[in-house]
């Protein structure tokens, strides 16, 4: 699975490719806001205002909005259990 991540006018963007279900990444998203993942400081957490899935498997986004830095998110997703395992 490729991962690109970059910076938006309102947050970080990712884009998966390749070998990626987009359930994943929305189990992911979900983790994430009900506090059952590690992956992300709770500093970064409070910075998450909203996250959005879309796209098909093989070709998904998420677009995080909130004051986020690219390499938080790369950080968070190299920690990641469910998109790594």
């Amino acid at each position: 699975m490729e991962k690109k991540v970059f910076k938006t006018g309102n947050g970080v963007k990712i884009n998966f490719l390749g070998g990626v279900q987009k359930q994943n990444i929305v189990t992911m998203v979900e983790n994430c806001a009900t506090g059952q993942c590690e992956c992300m400081s709770d500093d970064t957490k409070a910075k998450i205002k909203d996250m959005k899935v879309s796209g098909s498997d093989g070709d998904v986004a998420l677009e995080l909005e909130g004051d986020v830095s690219v390499t938080e998110i790369q950080e968070a997703l190299a920690k990641s259990k469910v998109i790594n395992d």
